[in-house]
């Protein structure tokens, strides 16, 4: 992700440079002034195009899966791209706001003045101003917004749909105020295809066709309670449906208002076109699952999306496979995926995380499919009972020296506390997938 975002910055700062080369630095107050003028232009220029970026990303392109590692890349990679792209936009305000501090300290001696225009492009570039200034307002209150997880997700869902119109206020402000000579230079064109995708992608969004041709409509077949706080939902799919990978996700619809809600599928493809889903209570929407849903109501499934599938194990390395809480949910549809052909299974050791071994509800299920499988080895892991799973218990059962491939799903607190310690364990030979989806 890192490398994606620095890419795009050093390909932007390149064509920026490219302009600046033909223009020679001025000396005393006037150097000020033109440092001032180019990291304003340079500011609204990378703020635009990571915020072009991010709207295009925004639009689900599943044929960015392989490259980035799946859907969940492609939504964080999304995430940071707009954070950035809003903390460029505050710089490029606060260098707008400069203006005084700068007379204060050089003078108005230099300053740098804009061409002047007049008739309808003079009330356009004023309304420009105007609209980049709001938006820019209403960006920094999203991001504060976005950043406070304790601010309720539907509300920010609903706020978060203003994101294209903000986008399409920017992209006006952008191309209106941008120097004319950008448009006959690299930077120009540059622009002008980030413009394209982000506008394209905002249009795509406002018109809610994102995620369209891969949605297919379906049937609730079974609603049940599998724990306390977990509901188990069955639903059967139109013909459209081409079945899934097991340990992929779907973004489940359940009404126009609510929206679609990413869930892993936690059953194998049987080719009926029906798929299962374990979702835990983590918030007033899912809590509320087990009393608004029947059978035989309507539901829209978008996907299959995600990376994270038994198809993708290394036969010739170690597998390590962690489930912590409802992520148990991918490894139930790969174990039940290898039931078909037990011999055909990988050998590997699955930890499950649990808060309580003896009331968790799937820690039978996983026994059951376990017990199959010759080479799969089941460790359950209490926290009730004081049975923590750590990392040095996980290396002090396996030789440092093989190749190790661990697959994790479950909280990220969890991931933290394992993994850092598990690459340290095996230096350079150790391989970590982990699915790190979220929606804020």
């Amino acid at each position: 992700m890192k490398k994606i975002l620095f890419g795009v910055l050093a390909l932007i700062t390149l064509a920026w440079g490219w302009d600046l080369q033909t223009a020679a630095l001025p000396q005393g107050g006037a150097m000020w002034w033109t440092l001032r003028q180019e990291a304003l232009y340079l500011s609204g220029v990378y703020a635009i195009a990571l915020m072009s970026l991010a709207m295009m990303l925004a639009t689900r392109p599943a044929w960015l899966e392989r490259p980035l590692g799946g859907m969940d890349r492609v939504y964080r990679l999304h995430k940071w791209t707009g954070i950035l792209a809003v903390a460029f936009a505050a710089t490029h305000w606060l260098v707008e706001m400069s203006d005084d501090i700068l007379k204060a300290l050089v003078g108005r001696a230099g300053r740098v003045h804009g061409a002047e225009y007049t008739g309808l492009l003079e009330t356009l570039r004023d309304a420009a101003k105007d609209m980049g200034e709001f938006a820019i307002y209403a960006l920094l209150a999203m991001l504060v917004l976005t950043l406070w997880k304790r601010f309720p997700y539907q509300i920010w869902r609903h706020l978060h749909r203003v994101m294209p119109g903000l986008y399409l206020m920017l992209a006006f402000h952008a191309a209106l105020l941008a120097p004319t000579d950008y448009w006959t230079q690299p930077l120009g064109m540059l622009l002008a295809l980030l413009f394209c995708g982000g506008v394209i992608a905002s249009v795509l969004s406002l018109a809610g066709r994102i995620g369209r041709n891969r949605s297919v409509s379906g049937t609730v077949v079974a609603v049940k309670q599998s724990a306390a706080d977990v509901t188990e939902l069955t639903c059967r799919l139109g013909d459209a449906w081409k079945g899934h990978q097991p340990g992929q996700f779907a973004f489940v619809t359940f009404g126009r208002f609510e929206g679609a809600h990413p869930f892993t599928i936690a059953s194998a493809d049987r080719g009926d076109r029906t798929v299962t889903f374990q979702i835990k209570a983590l918030g007033d929407f899912t809590r509320q699952l087990s009393h608004s849903l029947w059978p035989g109501q309507p539901v829209r499934i978008e996907g299959p999306y995600g990376r994270f599938a038994l198809s993708r194990c290394d036969p010739r390395a170690r597998q390590i496979w962690i489930a912590g809480g409802i992520g148990v949910t991918p490894f139930l549809a790969w174990l039940e995926s290898l039931q078909a052909d037990p011999a055909s299974a990988p050998a590997a050791d699955l930890h499950y995380c649990t808060r309580d071994r003896e009331s968790d509800p799937f820690v039978a299920r996983l026994a059951s499919l376990c017990a199959t499988l010759p080479g799969m080895r089941l460790h359950v892991h209490g926290q009730r009972q004081g049975e923590v799973l750590t990392a040095e218990t996980l290396a002090s059962r396996q030789d440092p020296k093989s190749r190790a491939e661990v697959w994790f799903c479950g909280p990220q607190g969890l991931a933290d506390t394992l993994m850092s310690k598990l690459q340290r364990a095996w230096p350079g030979r150790l391989r970590l997938h982990q699915e790190a989806f979220e929606m804020r």
